[in-house]
């Protein structure tokens, strides 16, 4: 080699290292301050409330506080639209609820649901159920399918946002059913059981942010969505039971904008995981009839990757495409 190619070949390879070192460094002192975990849903629900068990969980595996900032709205969306323009140093991350997955397909966006986050962990999933006021005429779902059946578009209920798996599920159900519901969209679980309680919906569908109301006497469950009933709620039948080939647990988890190091997302899911398998998390999910869902980062990628092509499916036979 002559003595030009080697000083070039060495001043690149010095060029390559003092670009390489400050990701390095950076991901041996990570984190030296505060996260931020951006959640999708308002304070004071079942999201909202395990989430923060959570973060003060793995903040102290950090060593540093991980601090919960709610951003409601937009099918569950913004936080991974969030990602999209934070620094990808691990500072910032977010739930990627499964309305992420479909976005693409309702919404005009420019980035990638798949490519464009880093999968960090999925924590856990939702159990869900369709709810009236317990002085509601309509005593089960036998009811409910015949007063739809009886008055077109007249049956109103409710969800935690358009697009939201609550939503398209029951629409789904609808769909099958053979009835015509109208939907009203709210922010969150605490607008909508407000709603429902103020007689201003017939029905909502959420998850168990409804079970306290439920277990006072004020709400009375129609379906839970599980592949087997809640055994805080036996007496109400699973959409399957019902005869609907619908299970619906919607599974979330915590992602990084794209392009965080690799060392960066592997010491968050770490002390993610070790966050949920706290007792004081477990607990907080159980208070909701959740449990944990554990997928690390190369399952939550793959799991990414085959369920937005699964809810284009489901987009495309409810006729909500973009364009449509």
């Amino acid at each position: 080699m002559s003595r030009r190619k080697l000083i070039l070949r060495t001043a690149s390879l010095a060029a390559l290292a003092s670009l390489a070192w400050p990701l390095a460094a950076q991901a041996q002192s990570f984190p030296s301050r505060p996260i931020k975990l951006v959640i999708a849903f308002p304070a004071g629900g079942p999201t909202d409330i395990t989430m923060r068990q959570l973060a003060e969980n793995a903040g102290k595996a950090l060593g540093q506080p991980v601090i919960v900032e709610n951003k409601p709205g937009a099918g569950g969306t913004l936080p991974a639209q969030a990602l999209q323009t934070a620094a990808p140093d691990g500072y910032t991350v977010g739930q990627i609820p499964l309305g992420v997955f479909r976005i693409g397909y309702t919404t005009k966006i420019n980035w990638d649901p798949v490519k464009d986050i880093s999968y960090i962990i999925n924590v856990t999933g939702y159990a869900f159920g369709m709810v009236v006021p317990s002085d509601s005429p309509i005593k089960d779902w036998k009811e409910f399918v015949a007063y739809a059946k009886a008055n077109p578009g007249k049956l109103t209920y409710g969800s935690t946002g358009n697009l939201t798996s609550p939503h398209l599920t029951t629409e789904l159900l609808a769909q099958q059913a053979g009835i015509q519901l109208q939907h009203v969209p709210y922010k969150g679980n605490a607008d909508l059981m407000q709603a429902l309680l103020g007689g201003h919906l017939m029905a909502a569908s959420d998850s168990t942010g409804w079970a306290p109301h439920v277990e006072s006497g004020k709400l009375r469950v129609l379906n839970t969505w599980g592949d087997k009933r809640l055994a805080k709620f036996p007496d109400a039948p699973t959409l399957k039971e019902l005869g609907y080939d619908i299970v619906q647990n919607s599974p979330f988890g915590i992602g990084a904008p794209k392009g965080t190091p690799p060392d960066v997302v592997k010491k968050l899911h770490d002390a993610f995981k070790q966050a949920m398998d706290e007792p004081s998390y477990v607990a907080a999910l159980g208070r909701y009839d959740m449990v944990p869902i554990y997928m690390n980062s190369a399952q939550y990628t793959a799991f990414a990757e085959d369920t937005v092509k699964k809810e284009k499916a489901l987009i495309d036979k409810l006729g909500l495409a973009k364009g449509n």
